[in-house]
């Protein structure tokens, strides 16, 4: 089956010292201190080390082969957003690795497809960027969670919003300045707490805000099977009903109306989860999302959806169909 793997990340294998051209910060830089390998550096602060399929094409294309993935979409890693810098360090930030993208895209267009990065801490120049990665063949963005702690259900992002509609940008939305994270440094509770609980405040964020009604026409992706607002969507609908003059101020409609409104992606590592986004969004909002090339990743991307008790034909739908209409391709 014809196979996209919709959520995979990837950088430049060498990044300026932003942090000495802009006069503050730690921007990441690498550290390529042994063939293959890199640390991604947060001024002296080792982020993450980082292996060469992070940034070499051909390598991926190689394990694309090992993993039957006949194409990727590519986008940052978003550590690399960089809401908190200065606008316009941020475009600056943002428009190089999006012509990094854009060179992979060229070189290798039946293999890759792009997601731009934008400075979602200025709308007018998230706009921008978004419209010039639009009419370079990019497919669509990919943007974070929440913007410097502001949720994306905000007027401010209106503008954004309605761009994305007007280019028809896929957007994924991938957690990031996981909440309360200053707080449960241990046992990488960040990760496996926060993630889960970041996407949700996105979907709810958006829903609530009325972003969906505003623009219907909007084309959502949310990674990691939507967090934990699946799993939760009765408790969110209850809190709705009991207390709607704290839940439905902004926005009247049940939460539950927008199952089906948006897609997801499949990384949920349980066959059980796996069904049960199915059984509240439908496999066609449902798109195989590996968060390749890092560990907390799919170990092999696509291994959950094809060894899965599904029909033929939902796997068709997720491991491809369901990417496409996203996509628009």
């Amino acid at each position: 089956m014809f196979t996209i793997d919709t959520h995979t990340h990837i950088i430049p294998k060498h990044i300026p010292d932003f942090t000495k051209k802009f006069g503050y910060g730690n921007f990441i830089q690498l550290d390529h201190h042994a063939p293959g390998r890199a640390w991604m550096m947060q001024g002296d602060k080792r982020f993450r080390e980082i292996i060469e399929n992070c940034w070499d094409a051909e390598v991926r294309i190689k394990e694309m082969a090992q993993h039957q993935a006949d194409m990727q979409v590519i986008c940052t890693i978003p550590v690399m957003f960089s809401y908190d810098a200065k606008p316009n360090d941020c475009l600056e930030i943002s428009q190089f690795l999006n012509d990094d993208i854009a060179q992979t895209v060229n070189r290798y267009p039946d293999k890759f497809i792009g997601l731009a990065t934008v400075p979602m801490q200025d709308t007018k120049l998230a706009v921008q960027e978004l419209e010039r990665c639009m009419s370079i063949g990019f497919k669509g963005v990919q943007i974070g969670s929440n913007v410097n702690n502001i949720n994306l259900g905000e007027p401010q992002f209106h503008d954004f919003w309605a761009a994305c509609e007007r280019t028809n940008a896929a957007i994924l939305v991938h957690p990031w300045q996981m909440m309360g994270q200053e707080h449960m440094t241990k046992y990488w509770l960040p990760w496996l707490v926060g993630m889960p609980a970041e996407i949700s405040r996105a979907i709810c964020s958006m829903i609530f805000g009325g972003i969906f009604e505003k623009y219907p026409n909007l084309k959502v992706c949310f990674a990691h099977g939507g967090g934990s607002f699946l799993p939760t969507i009765s408790r969110i609908e209850h809190g709705w009903e009991c207390r709607p003059d704290l839940v439905a101020i902004d926005n009247e409609f049940n939460p539950k109306k927008y199952l089906g409104k948006f897609w997801v992606d499949s990384h949920v590592c349980d066959h059980k989860m796996l069904q049960y986004i199915i059984d509240l969004v439908g496999a066609d909002k449902v798109v195989q999302g590996s968060d390749y090339p890092f560990p907390l990743g799919e170990a092999v991307p696509g291994t959950l959806v094809r060894e899965a008790p599904l029909s033929d034909n939902e796997k068709t739908i997720i491991m491809g169909t369901a990417a496409k209409a996203w996509l628009s391709l």
